[in-house]
């Protein structure tokens, strides 16, 4: 009975020791708790690579760029809701010369696909690449595309945008022959 109550003990100073190693690492560390030097320093010394094969694992990915230098993280990044692989990856080295020598490895094959490797860019807060200019918020009509005058005359919309000659109402039984 002392042994097995000893032994819990120690694999209980075992996980809690494993667990201040994890969080308390600066190398293992969440990305958005840096300052932001920090965080522009790592985007210069990091890669993307994109073009990633979907079974693609991180040991793998480092075991490919390793020749470049010294790899300290390799992101795969996952789609939230389902939880697969996007196809892309972010490698960050520990020295900024390994990412010239990493962009050496774009286009080369990795599990029969071809990467692309670009060195990774830095976001800015509220500058945002997809901008395609306008205002966000106020919306004059629709989504947000601004007034368009109407395409139509007299406010018709689709097929009968041109006034025709056929009869409006129900038909009346001089014109045509009644049953």
């Amino acid at each position: 009975m002392e042994e097995e109550s000893e032994r819990l003990k120690e694999e209980e100073r075992c996980d809690t020791v494993d667990m201040q190693l994890l969080t308390s690492s600066p190398q293992s560390g969440p990305f958005y708790n840096m300052t932001p030097e920090e965080r522009i320093d790592a985007d210069n010394r990091s890669i993307y690579v994109g073009n990633v094969d979907y079974g693609a694992t991180a040991d793998e990915l480092e075991i490919h760029f390793n020749g470049c230098g010294p790899v300290n993280r390799v992101t795969i990044l996952c789609d939230r809701f389902s939880g697969h692989p996007k196809g892309f990856a972010y490698i960050e080295f520990s020295d900024r010369d390994s990412v010239q020598s990493a962009i050496g490895l774009h286009e080369t094959l990795f599990r029969g696909r071809v990467l692309k490797v670009m060195p990774k860019r830095t976001n800015m807060p509220g500058i945002s690449t997809t901008d395609r200019g306008g205002h966000r918020g106020a919306h004059s009509r629709g989504r947000g595309r601004g007034y368009r005058p109407p395409r139509y005359h007299n406010n018709s919309r689709g097929r009968f945008r041109y006034q025709s000659n056929r009869p409006r109402g129900p038909v009346s039984c001089r014109f045509y022959m009644c049953p």
